[in-house]
């Protein structure tokens, strides 16, 4: 396991969301203030305010590409599709993972806004089940990305995909096989 990997594990069990977490693990390579960050992520766990959309941990990794290769004030466009490239290999990679980047599905349906939601949440140990390994895998993700480099990006045409019918996506490929 990754240096970052134990480390986000480690805020994550300190009772921070998944977000902020994965945030969090990247803060010195971006040279990011990791209070900020932690404020920044925090409306972001649980798929966004416990709504259970996009994963937070997910959110938390587009976060770290953002913050990386994302277009600033007076930044080249090009910037933004690099940005764009990057976030569709790693939700790509992550679905593809973990079966889906969508809370709700990761999460089996248990309704986080509710106490007998977060209660099933406890007893079906869906923290240390599902959210922790979905912190993993986001990290790991970004890391292979980072590693890969632009050149190695899956940059394939995408099937046009109506809403957001992940079994569309899922086993399409992350990166290239080595």
């Amino acid at each position: 396991m990754s240096v970052r990997s134990e480390m986000a594990l480690r805020k994550f069990s300190e009772g921070y969301n998944c977000a902020q977490s994965v945030f969090y693990a990247f803060c010195d390579d971006l040279r990011f203030d990791k209070d900020t960050a932690l404020k920044l992520a925090c409306g972001f766990g649980s798929g966004m305010g416990r709504k259970e959309e996009v994963c937070g941990a997910v959110s938390g990794g587009i976060m770290v590409l953002s913050a990386k290769f994302g277009r600033g004030e007076g930044g080249d466009s090009t910037a933004t599709e690099t940005t764009y490239r990057k976030t569709r290999a790693f939700m790509d990679g992550f679905a593809e993972k973990r079966g889906s980047f969508i809370c709700r599905r990761l999460l089996e349906g248990c309704e986080l806004t509710t106490e007998a939601g977060q209660r099933r949440y406890k007893e079906a140990d869906l923290f240390d089940r599902v959210c922790r390994p979905c912190v993993q895998s986001a990290v790991e993700l970004l890391e292979l990305l980072e590693d890969a480099g632009e050149n190695h990006v899956d940059k394939r045409p995408r099937r046009a995909v109506r809403g957001h019918r992940l079994e569309d996506r899922v086993g399409r490929g992350f990166l290239p096989r080595a």
